[in-house]
């Protein structure tokens, strides 16, 4: 997925609130300022990848304050948060009739859960929208192939599942878990290093999720989404080494349609941003699950 115009607005803005998140010095805060607008002019062009860019702007910012994790407080609050709700909307999987039923309804959950996201421009999130944001989830799923999802997890003997932001996390282990109900061995990968608000492997344990995956590794890398060549050989092997993807959230949008794919991959995802929107021909603001093959 390329870039639209509307996204140099998102990059800047998501910039300049990571800045003021990762300093205090008004100085500093100007000079960054400065180099992210150099490397905008630099990188953005139409045949730019928005999560490319991203990742640079965030590893200049981190690289120019000396903080590793400019998100890391909100990323915590998020992971309370998240377990706070996971209770009921483990009840609501588990309330379901049929092996199939439970691995929709922890679908839904897992991908309202990508919602959790901050500083995005026009996208809006309280916590305490993510009750009403689940029982309205069937009619917010805008791209609905959860059913051939699971027809293919049901022929996968082993599964990579692709983690995005904090906070969500949590409720991906309900998903994790029909997954390995339904008979795969599955691997969730975090990122292997603070990209904005993305689960690293803090995250990851704080949720317990090495307690329900059969095991938790890294990308490798600090990138958004999917960047194969960056990755770490550990991950690339284990990449190489399933039948079946479920990637998490719009930056494997803006990666994994740049990639050549070898096997399915299953895109599940809240629209945030309206170039991710216009990519996936539906509305912002609605639920994906779409399988790649």
């Amino acid at each position: 997925m390329k870039v639209e115009v509307e996204c140099a607005r998102c990059l800047l803005h998501r910039g300049v609130f990571e800045i003021t998140e990762a300093t205090n010095d008004s100085s500093l805060q100007f000079e960054i300022a400065s180099a992210l607008l150099g490397l905008l002019a630099k990188e953005f062009k139409p045949t730019a990848v928005p999560a490319y860019v991203g990742t640079e702007r965030d590893r200049l910012i981190k690289r120019m304050t000396d903080n590793a994790d400019p998100y890391a407080e909100i990323k915590r609050r998020s992971n309370r948060k998240a377990l706070e709700f996971l209770p009921f909307a483990r009840e609501l999987v588990l309330n379901e009739s049929s092996p199939e039923l439970r691995f929709r309804k922890a679908c839904l959950c897992s991908i309202v859960g990508n919602v959790m996201e901050f500083d995005i421009p026009g996208h809006t999130f309280r916590c305490e929208d993510i009750g009403g944001l689940v029982q309205r989830a069937e009619d917010d799923l805008a791209i609905d192939e959860v059913a051939e999802i699971f027809d293919a997890v049901k022929k996968a003997r082993r599964i990579l599942y692709l983690t995005d932001n904090a906070g969500e996390i949590a409720l991906d282990k309900l998903l994790v878990g029909e997954l390995k109900t339904v008979g795969a061995q599955v691997i969730v990968a975090v990122k292997g290093g603070p990209v904005i608000n993305d689960a690293t492997m803090e995250d990851a344990k704080y949720v317990g999720m090495e307690k329900i995956a059969d095991d938790v590794i890294t990308t490798g890398t600090d990138a958004v989404g999917l960047m194969p060549e960056q990755c770490s050989r550990e991950f690339l092997n284990v990449y190489g080494s399933v039948d079946l993807v479920l990637a998490k959230g719009m930056g494997y949008v803006e990666t994994l349609t740049e990639l050549d794919l070898a096997f399915p991959h299953a895109l599940l995802l809240r629209t945030k941003c309206q170039p991710v929107a216009n990519f996936l021909e539906i509305e912002r603001g609605k639920n994906v699950a779409k399988l790649m093959l």
